[in-house]
């Protein structure tokens, strides 16, 4: 069975309504914080997400997988960008990496999928 990463990334976003709403202080400051550090700076934010990515790898996160793939389908990531993440990933990260890895090049499928099927 495959993984569906727009189905997990809207799981947690409505987990996430309701810390909005019992945290709005927490949360508001997390996502200004997250706001500020992916801003195009002498980094670019595809960059900036691109870095996300690989830590989201690193650390077995199915739902950073899914958002910053998600991100960065949306900010035009090509298929080779994602894949050398992914190899530095790997590299860095060994076998547990590589899991995740193979899971993420699945999640950049599924969601430049829905964005083609957007675009007709």
């Amino acid at each position: 069975m495959n993984k569906s990463y727009p189905e997990i990334t809207k799981r947690i976003s409505g987990n996430i309504r309701e810390f909005r709403k019992d945290m709005s202080d927490v949360m508001s400051n997390f996502s200004d914080m997250a706001k500020s550090a992916t801003k195009d700076g002498a980094l670019t934010k595809k960059t900036k997400e691109l870095i996300a990515l690989a830590i989201g790898i690193s650390r077995g996160c199915d739902g950073c997988i899914g958002f910053h793939v998600k991100a960065l389908v949306d900010l035009g990531a090509t298929k080779e960008e994602i894949q050398e993440v992914l190899e530095m990933a790997i590299y860095m990260g060994g076998g547990p990496s590589l899991m995740y890895a193979s899971d993420a090049m699945l999640a950049y499928e599924q969601f430049s999928n829905i964005k083609n099927s957007e675009n007709r």
